[in-house]
């Protein structure tokens, strides 16, 4: 098996040998795109069906809009079509004939599910409207990364429609608590929560809400977001009600979302130098079984006591749901090929037996968490997986949480700050409010303002030294 780099030697090829090696993707032969392998896209899908619950629990109703966007529609919200503009793919021929209208290639859905929510909205008695769609999305970067930044992903993205500012505002802080429990419960991933600065919210946003998470390389790595869209595109698109006194009025909307993108986030807060550790919520395979055997009559005693845990393990559930637990017995590879091949794929918890083990009945237990080795009695193993998976889901979570505070600094003046940011993490510091002085950071240091913590006039500007208007998280970021 190749080997794979060390993420002090070099963080991004420790990356790209952990999404290969893992058989996470692999590269299209479609520039900046990827090939989602089955290890990757089971992630995806364990993923997806835990977040689609609790977008369902929050009355959110899923469905589908065509990937294809008419160039009229993106052209009647001015800012947001500056916004993606440059990153578009628009397609000018079909049926081998020249368009009419030139089509995008769905960047994001909300110029063409609002010319239909103005055909769906007419009464308040229509509103609240809440829709979910999961898709694809294409956005023409120039520099890709897989999971973390490719031309096409995955996504879902919900939007909704209100009658007031205030529901609309309820609702922006709603998906961004869904998102940060989720992070949390999901995918051990403690991630920081607050809203962007002008200058990096979604364009055409009233504000936009972001969670953050921080990789292992000191860098941040927007996780979600979730936008108040104000009025704008109710203007653009015309989508107006009747209210209660019978008086026409614009909606209020909102739009959120996270992407494929959060399979690499998993990899870059979580991976260690063997490769993935996955949160056991989310593992394609939660528990692996590898026997040990030389002869027939070993192979027969070792396979049949695994045969009995996989029973034992057929008739409990951890949170709710069965336990996805496999016995890999392949025979023409060796038990230490099988012991690196699964822990660079991240599986959270291997059963080792062998005929010795058989013979004191017992087995070894191996955390991928913690690389930890526990012997257990065949009698008592399957009691203690529960509570095993339990440890390491929250144990992920603890050692995440304790590497973002070891690494989350206090920074009042601006050597400081690019001293600090040189070793990576996040900088939290006082800044004036200015976007001249936030384009200059970023132009000096590549370090941009991750999230807008609070209102606060205590202290100065990292930058310009003028009194603080607000406390803010900075870092270089993916």
């Amino acid at each position: 098996m190749a080997k794979i780099t060390k993420q002090s030697e070099d963080f991004s090829k420790w990356y790209l040998d952990t999404v290969k090696i893992a058989e996470l993707a692999d590269y299209s032969k479609v520039k900046g795109c990827m090939v989602i392998k089955p290890w990757g896209y089971a992630i995806w899908e364990h993923l997806q069906r835990g977040l689609d619950k609790k977008i369902k629990a929050a009355g959110v109703k899923n469905v589908y809009f065509p990937m294809f966007i008419p160039e009229s529609f993106i052209n009647r919200e001015k800012e947001h079509v500056e916004g993606f503009a440059p990153e578009c793919a628009i397609v000018t021929h079909g049926g081998g004939k020249k368009l009419a209208e030139p089509l995008y290639v769905r960047p994001t859905s909300e110029t063409i599910m609002y010319d239909t929510f103005s055909e769906w909205i007419q009464s308040y008695r229509d509103l609240p409207l809440k829709i979910n769609q999961w898709a694809n999305i294409v956005r023409w970067e120039m520099r890709t990364r897989p999971f973390l930044r490719t031309t096409e992903f995955l996504w879902q993205e919900g939007h909704t429609a209100h009658e007031t500012k205030e529901e609309a505002d309820a609702e922006a802080n709603r998906a961004l608590k869904m998102y940060k429990d989720f992070d949390r419960e999901f995918l051990a991933l403690p991630v920081l929560t607050g809203k962007k600065s002008e200058k990096e919210k979604f364009a055409g946003a009233l504000y936009t809400l972001c969670t953050e998470a921080l990789a292992r390389d000191g860098k941040a790595i927007q996780a979600g977001t979730s936008h108040n869209l104000g009025q704008g595109f109710a203007e653009s698109f015309g989508i107006n009600f009747l209210d209660k006194n019978n008086e026409s009025q614009k909606v209020w909307q909102t739009s959120w979302g996270v992407s494929t993108r959060l399979i690499g986030t998993i990899i870059v807060v979580h991976g260690d130098d063997n490769g993935l550790r996955l949160p056991p919520r989310v593992a394609p395979v939660q528990i692996m079984g590898v026997p040990i055997y030389r002869s027939d009559d070993d192979k027969a005693n070792v396979m049949g006591a695994f045969e009995k845990i996989k029973e034992g393990i057929s008739k409990i559930k951890w949170n709710d749901e069965e336990i996805r637990f496999e016995i890999d017995d392949r025979d023409e590879m060796s038990p230490g090929y099988k012991f690196n091949e699964w822990e660079s794929k991240g599986v959270p918890l291997r059963i080792e037996l062998g005929p010795k083990d058989f013979e004191n009945g017992s087995c070894v237990l191996v955390r991928r968490d913690t690389g930890e080795k526990q012997n257990v009695k065949l009698s008592d193993v399957v009691e203690a997986i529960p509570d095993i998976m339990t440890d390491i889901q929250t144990g992920l979570y603890d050692q995440a949480k304790k590497f973002q505070e070891e690494n989350t600094s206090d920074v009042t003046d601006y050597q400081e700050f690019k001293q600090k940011l040189e070793e990576g993490g996040f900088l939290r510091s006082g800044w004036c409010g200015s976007e001249k002085c936030e384009q200059k950071i970023q132009e000096e240091t590549k370090a941009t303002i991750r999230i807008v913590e609070s209102k606060s006039d205590d202290g100065e500007c990292v930058y310009c030294a003028e009194k603080s208007q607000h406390k803010v998280i900075l870092a270089k970021a993916y």
